[in-house]
């Protein structure tokens, strides 16, 4: 019988600030600072899974983060305590206990990426760590039609990375919404899972569709070629943030997000 218990942690982070999620030798990563702090709180060294990995610069508001531990400490602990020990980047916003079959990546049934685009002539200058931009008037319809050519499931091989690690490239995108909000354009994403880069890759291309570089109908031909090659450059990092874990209402997870940015992850 185990004496230790499974606990889940809801996350967010300034990605701007860590090399990324994945712990690494020099320490930089948001794994890494996490899982220095939930040491010291439980007495001793703590492993932790996560429900998406995020590449550097990319930032997170509904993170999910599991950890097993035998430490018997109230959830408060395991939020303010924690807070208490990261870097002003990084808060734990909710702790549960939960089933020990429960696992952050594993049991997520979607994830959900935005990512937020300032389309305008002059550069961000006080959100250039926040949003991505675009000099260039972008067409919205034309964005919007070329969108819709990859909801579903497909092979997303045109739209990984050659780093990406992933056994199979098909994921099933569930929903991409491309919309106006002032001067930003806002991606939405949700989809089982996602390919090393996929966001960014498709932004990148939905982007030359706006500027009339390529019909919408290109798109689909970028999809069914399979070919890396063929498809946009990938679009900058700081634009793109993890907005939702989706789980099962069994698990008993919060679903809120706390933060805003200028009313556009609300």
């Amino acid at each position: 019988m185990r004496d230790d218990v499974r606990v889940a942690l809801g996350v967010e982070y300034d990605g701007s600030q860590f090399c990324g999620w994945q712990t690494q030798p020099q320490g930089c990563a948001v794994q890494d600072a996490l899982e220095r702090a939930l040491a010291q709180v439980a007495g001793g060294p703590v492993d932790t899974v996560c429900a998406g990995r995020t590449d550097a610069g990319v930032h997170a508001v509904d993170q999910v983060v599991h950890f097993d531990t035998a430490a018997v400490r109230p959830e408060t602990a395991w939020v303010r305590g924690v807070n208490a020990l990261l870097p002003p980047a990084c808060a734990v916003n909710w702790s549960r206990r939960v089933a020990d079959d429960f696992h952050a990546r594993y049991s997520a049934v979607a994830r959900c990426y935005r990512y937020l685009l300032l389309n305008d002539p002059v550069r961000p200058a006080a959100d250039r760590q926040r949003v991505g931009w675009f000099h260039l008037p972008l067409d919205l319809e034309r964005m919007q039609s070329a969108a819709r050519l990859l909801v579903g499931e497909h092979d997303f091989s045109a739209f990984r990375s050659a780093e990406c690690q992933a056994r199979n490239p098909v994921r099933t995108l569930m929903r991409l919404d491309v919309a106006r909000r002032g001067n930003y354009v806002v991606f939405d994403f949700r989809a089982n899972a996602f390919l090393h880069h996929m966001v960014r890759n498709i932004v990148g291309c939905l982007v030359y569709v706006g500027k009339g570089k390529y019909p919408p109908e290109w798109l689909g031909e970028v999809l069914a070629g399979r070919d890396r090659k063929r498809a946009a450059p990938t679009f900058g990092a700081a634009g793109l943030y993890l907005s939702r874990a989706v789980y099962e209402a069994h698990w008993g997870l919060p679903q809120t997000t706390r933060s805003t940015l200028m009313g556009m992850l609300s």
